[in-house]
């Protein structure tokens, strides 16, 4: 079992494989998102979180899905394209990955394993949902995806 974030290696959006630990010594939001999801807007919210901590070693790191009602279709390229058109997003952002699942990213395997959701379930439920990593690179709380970005800002200052 992986002993933080920093063992995994993720593709940027951009279509680079980088390690995960070039974010060592930061505070971390890791979230599954989808560009055609009822929760697409919060895209707003963790771009506004992003620019108010990013100065204090806080990252948002967005990892598009198409798991969760084909939410997600679009190419990299193009999911980029959304986001920085609608939303502005400046955060970083990775390639599609799955989830959940024989083809589960390893990192999104870790991220569950370590903070099981409702009921002690591990399965990711949907769009949005947002892991917190501490500066050590461990995950220490994950939230529904119907949990604003805004009503986190509180979690992430206790990290900083």
């Amino acid at each position: 079992m992986p002993t933080s974030i920093y063992e995994f290696k993720a593709r940027t959006i951009g279509g680079e494989e980088i390690s995960l630990d070039q974010y060592k010594g930061k505070t971390l939001l890791i979230v599954n998102t989808a560009s055609e999801c009822g929760y697409t807007p919060q895209y707003a919210g963790l771009e506004a979180l992003y620019k108010k901590y990013r100065d204090r070693g806080f990252a948002v790191l967005g990892f598009p899905c198409n798991q969760f009602g084909r939410q997600e279709p679009g190419t990299e390229a193009q999911i980029q394209a959304f986001c920085q058109k609608n939303y502005g997003v400046t955060f970083p952002m990775f390639a599609k990955v799955d989830v959940n699942g024989d083809r589960a990213h390893p990192l999104f395997d870790y991220l569950k394993k370590s903070l099981p959701g409702i009921l002690n379930t591990e399965p990711i439920k949907w769009n949005f949902t947002k892991f917190l990593v501490d500066r050590s690179g461990k995950p220490i709380e994950r939230f529904a995806p119907a949990t604003p970005p805004e009503s986190i800002q509180k979690a992430v200052e206790s990290v900083l």
